[in-house]
């Protein structure tokens, strides 16, 4: 089954609404704070919010989510994308 992750850091401003717009789509995902995790924080510090698919062993990043994708299109747009 695939996993939904969400790549935040505190006080980021886009990473709080796609957060919100996740939370308002009924979308299950896990929240990570990329400072907390070294590796992460890496291969992704400057570019969070990053949405990941994991499944198994495998993992995807997928494209950049648009801010101004109301939540009823981020969640088709994920659809799309064959993460939900």
């Amino acid at each position: 089954m695939a996993q939904l992750v969400l790549i935040t850091r505190e006080g980021c401003c886009l990473c709080q609404g796609l957060e919100e717009k996740l939370t308002a789509s009924a979308v299950l995902f896990e929240r990570i704070d990329v400072d907390s995790h070294p590796q992460l924080l890496t291969r992704f510090d400057l570019e969070v919010p990053v949405l990941l698919l994991r499944q198994g062993e495998a993992e995807a990043v997928l494209p950049r989510v648009s801010p101004r994708l109301s939540p009823p299109q981020l969640r088709a747009w994920l659809e799309q994308l064959g993460a939900l």
